[in-house]
């Protein structure tokens, strides 16, 4: 397991009794270099965090392992490939390895920042926001993507749905 976890892009930040695992596609090519999560300067994700009230302060990209103080893990649907999704791979994608990684960890909620990862997983065309399905006991939420390639369809709303499901007993 160690040697596949080192042929990673980026680490997964997973454990046991974590409130929320954000998922995203495949690390973006910045992301890749600099070996940190979400790191281009135009990503919204660690402004979005933070203005959704998920984490005290903005984190820096660098900081992304300070992720599980708050409860909060990261993963990728490809741990093995970096760059935009029309970039990568047609097998790209490893659905049997994130469904089996949260079923062994187990989080509250599993939020995908794309309605193309969460379409990966389920098979079928996804609004933002709760879905029906369920990872186990892990609930699946969508959310716009934070990268700046999408700002078209940016909107925070989401990110602050999220954060008030999240803060729910």
């Amino acid at each position: 397991m160690a040697k596949l976890a080192e042929s990673h892009i980026l680490p997964d930040v997973l454990r046991p009794g974590l409130r929320l695992v954000f998922c995203g596609t495949a690390a973006g090519k910045r992301s890749a270099a600099e070996r940190a999560y979400y790191a281009h300067p135009g990503n919204q994700f660690w402004r979005a965090l933070h203005q959704a009230g998920l984490t005290p302060r903005q984190l820096s990209p660098a900081e992304f392992p300070l992720l599980h103080d708050y409860g909060i893990g990261l993963t990728d649907l490809a741990k093995r490939h970096a760059g935009n999704d029309n970039e990568l791979p047609r097998d790209a994608f490893d659905v049997p390895a994130l469904i089996a990684k949260i079923e062994h960890h187990a989080p509250r909620l599993l939020a995908f920042t794309s309605k193309n990862a969460a379409r990966a997983l389920l098979g079928r065309s996804v609004r933002y926001g709760l879905q029906d399905e369920s990872i186990g006991s892990t609930r699946l939420f969508v959310l716009p993507s934070p990268s700046g390639q999408a700002r078209g369809h940016w909107d925070l709303s989401p990110w602050k749905a999220l954060s008030n499901y999240v803060s729910k007993p």
